[in-house]
């Protein structure tokens, strides 16, 4: 089933202080950016043979596409953000309108962190309502 924006935001809100786990894919065990993503999603195949640093655009791209999103211009609500969060650092997370929800691993759990966000913004990705899961 595929979810809407407001669907995507509430499912991202409600993992708020999960605890943030690297390459954690499970809310019972711990969520990294990506885990977040996916559970907001609701991507349930995500890999985790990714270098924590000096993550390749492409191959991120490539995986969002075969995931079932697309790449757009503006943010809106619902939206997956990837942003450059240090040198050859990609970082995501679900934009809600207002922030972002990620997992913060200096905080060690998912957090919203309200807008302005301190990190550029790479690309845009939004669900396409026009894919359809098998």
């Amino acid at each position: 089933m595929r979810r809407s924006a407001d669907e995507i935001v509430a499912a991202a809100r409600a993992l708020l202080g999960i605890r943030f786990q690297p390459q954690g894919r499970s809310p019972e065990s711990g969520l990294d950016c990506i885990g977040v993503v996916a559970a907001s999603v609701g991507v349930e195949r995500v890999p985790r043979d990714y270098a924590l640093r000096g993550g390749s655009h492409e191959r991120l791209g490539a995986e969002l596409e075969a995931a079932g999103l697309r790449r757009v211009g503006a943010p809106r609500a619902g939206d997956v953000l990837v942003l450059a969060a240090g040198s050859a650092q990609l970082h995501l997370g679900i934009f809600t309108g207002t922030g972002l929800v990620h997992g913060d691993a200096g905080l060690r759990r998912v957090v919203e962190r309200p807008a302005p966000l301190p990190w550029p913004i790479i690309h845009i990705w939004r669900l396409d309502p026009d894919v359809r899961e098998d």
